[in-house]
């Protein structure tokens, strides 16, 4: 006749919200109970270093304590459009992001919080060879470059400091600037993960064991999913000294493992399976009036025989069809894998559809999705290897720029694994960029609306690399050029697969393949585009002065607080994440009464930045009502327009929030 003992309880709401801070000890009674380690939780809401506390069950190293706080202390860092690096910036959903994954992780806690449905990475495996950051470089490549001769050189001029250290087994702690590196950048990815989010992530045997201590703590250990393995090699290496390495791992844990829905190839939420199969023999099936069709609103397929990559789908009959559905019955000859039944049940349920390269597939049922199969180690096994992914650079490049970056297979089928149909996709260590190549490719493949966010630091390349003599200075250039290189030619492929002889959503024939109104709506709709950011400091002036640092030239030296050398549009992309608006919200910059002003998401957001903005200016936009509307006060034409500016809301949209930089 107990009530429920409210301790117990708020060690599980601690839990929920604080995994990494609860462990495990010995009750009065002898027996395990789980507990509140109170130094981890004041560290997750103090920024004041601790001291050491009473032994206990614990995974810890030197500077873990400091590592910790770097995860939780703000960032004054902000993102830098980059215009002529980026394919269709105005239109696309996709972002590619230079600059310390650390600083962007927390710029994109902002407003990604709880909003990334699947993270995968391809950290450094700390073999001893590859990079490992140092966490006192905090700041874009350029921006270092520039500073460089000030603070990381000595009185003879030599370089005392480097963001990029080789991580040699020599160093005495190896395993420790690991962990330091590791730990924060997961720890604020997981604040970027949905509720029914997963991180992948790729390692190999040098650091696996470390790793799954480290995400115990930040994911808790409650949350792990598997440590599956991948077959890297086809063949083991004869000069081997002991064993022959053939297998890395890639380590999954979910944000919350009760939410996590099961990890399958057969779990897109437009998932389909053709009803047609190359191996089968021809027959012809009957397909009444009601099938989905992937088109548009009104056409007519027009009868003919239609090449569909390997296999052939013959309409007897001109098919019309309305409102995205057949109207009348056809005959359809095909390889059909399904009988006669099973394509009415088909119909009947709404799973059926033609593609839009006329093609026939269905989607899953609820049924067969309940029933999926999991992922497995042999599965991963099948997913490509080094070997695959050399090939497939290759296909882009003229030269091998990366010995190990990952292949499309493996990412892919990971990203298909997830429910991820509409969803964000991240990699903060995006390397050759293979993430953002595969979230393109599954797109074309079943129409899906995943976005990309590709982080990575414009590391340098070797001067005497292959990479350099084809004139890219940094990975980040790579990355970008195989983005550019691989939607292409998806497109491409799209546009090869369709049917020669076809006809568009009004039943024209072709009479340009090549001509942009003739181009099939999947392929016009596949956002291959991505807008380029580059981490830098604030776009805001110092302008804060003791006193005694403060004269007269002060006050004309800051009238306007922001720095000379930023653009309207940089202040934009400082104000969406303090407002919570995705960095790839639309955007459309127009005139209002010959200002430019940006419109986000519509009149969700209305800011400008230009000089001169009068009141009818304020005004025309006032009119609008914007849900947010931000200018800067050196905008104003005069100080009557920031007199009147409140009045002028207040009559025509008071329920504007206002912002003025």
């Amino acid at each position: 006749m107990k009530s429920l003992d409210a301790a117990d309880g708020n060690v599980a709401k601690i839990a929920a919200l604080f995994p990494q801070c609860v462990t495990e000890r010995l009750n009065k009674d002898g027996k395990p109970e789980l507990a509140i380690d109170f130094d981890k939780l004041r560290a997750e809401l103090s920024k004041d270093v601790l001291d050491k506390s009473e032994e206990r069950y614990q995974f810890t190293w030197p500077d873990k304590r400091a590592a910790s706080r770097l995860a939780n202390e703000a960032t004054d860092k902000t993102l830098r459009p980059d215009l002529d690096a980026s394919v269709d910036f105005w239109n696309t959903e996709n972002l590619y992001i230079e600059g310390d994954n650390l600083e962007v992780l927390k710029v994109l806690r902002e407003n990604y919080l709880g909003k990334i449905k699947m993270i995968y990475i391809d950290p450094p495996y700390n073999t001893g060879n590859d990079f490992v950051y140092n966490d006192d470089f905090a700041q874009s490549y350029d921006e270092w470059r520039r500073d460089i001769a000030l603070r990381c050189t000595d009185e003879d001029g030599n370089i005392t400091y480097d963001p990029l250290q080789r991580n040699t087994e020599s160093n005495g702690r190896f395993h420790t600037d690991w962990l330091n590196m590791i730990y924060p950048r997961l720890k604020v990815a997981r604040d970027l993960l949905t509720i029914d989010g997963v991180i992948f992530i790729s390692i190999d045997e040098n650091e696996v064991d470390n790793l799954r201590k480290v995400c115990d703590e930040v994911f808790g250990e409650k949350n792990f999913i598997d440590s599956l393995h991948w077959k890297k090699k086809k063949q083991p290496s004869f000069l081997a000294r002991h064993t022959a390495k053939m297998m890395e791992y890639v380590v999954i844990y979910a944000k919350s493992k009760w939410d996590l829905e099961k990890l399958s190839i057969e779990t897109l939420s437009d998932a389909t399976k053709k009803v047609i199969n190359i191996s089968n023999p021809e027959c012809s099936r009957h397909f009444k009036a009601g099938v989905r069709v992937k088109l548009g609103d009104s056409g007519i397929i027009t009868k003919g025989r239609y090449r569909i990559k390997t296999m052939d789908v013959e309409y007897t009959s001109d098919v019309p069809y309305e409102d995205g559905y057949t109207t009348e019955a056809v005959d359809v000859i095909a390889r059909f894998s399904v009988g006669q039944d099973s394509i009415d049940k088909f119909i009947d349920e709404d799973l059926l559809f033609i593609t839009a390269n006329y093609g026939l597939r269905r989607d899953v049922s609820e049924e067969e999705k309940n029933n999926r199969k999991s992922i497995t180690d042999l599965l991963l096994a099948e997913w490509g290897d080094n070997q695959e992914s050399d090939k497939e650079f290759l296909q882009l490049f003229e030269e091998k720029f990366f010995d190990y970056n990952k292949p499309i297979a493996l990412v892919y089928n990971l990203i298909k694994s997830n429910f991820t149909a509409n969803q964000f996709i991240l990699d903060f260590f995006s390397g050759s960029a293979t993430t953002a190549h595969a979230v393109m490719k599954l797109n074309a493949e079943d129409g899906g609306k995943r976005k990309f966010i590709m982080v990575q630091l414009p590391e340098v390349t070797d001067e005497k690399s292959e990479a350099r003599k084809a004139g890219y200075k940094t990975i980040c250039q790579i990355g970008e050029e195989r983005i550019r290189r691989a939607g292409k030619r998806i497109k491409e492929d799209m546009r090869r697969d369709m049917p020669s002889a076809s006809c568009n959503v009004n039943g024209a024939l072709f009479a340009d393949e090549t001509s942009q109104s003739d181009v099939p709506t999947g392929v016009t709709a596949l956002d291959t585009g991505f807008r380029v950011l580059r981490l830098d400091s604030s776009n805001m002036e110092d302008v804060y002065y003791t006193p005694e640092d403060f004269n007269e030239q002060h006050l004309f030296n800051y009238v306007d607080n922001v720095k000379a050398d930023r653009t309207p549009l940089d202040l934009l992309f400082q104000v969406l994440p303090e407002l919570d608006i995705e960095l790839s919200a639309k955007i459309e910059e127009r005139e209002v009464y010959g200002k430019k002003v940006f419109f986000v998401d519509g009149t969700y957001l209305i800011a400008t930045f230009d000089t001169d903005v009068n009141e009818s200016t304020v005004m025309e936009i006032a009119k609008m009502k914007p849900q947010y509307f931000v200018m800067r006060d050196a905008s104003a034409a005069n100080d009557n327009v920031l007199d009147n500016f409140e009045q002028i809301f207040r009559h025509y949209s008071p329920d504007t929030i206002r912002k003025i930089l």
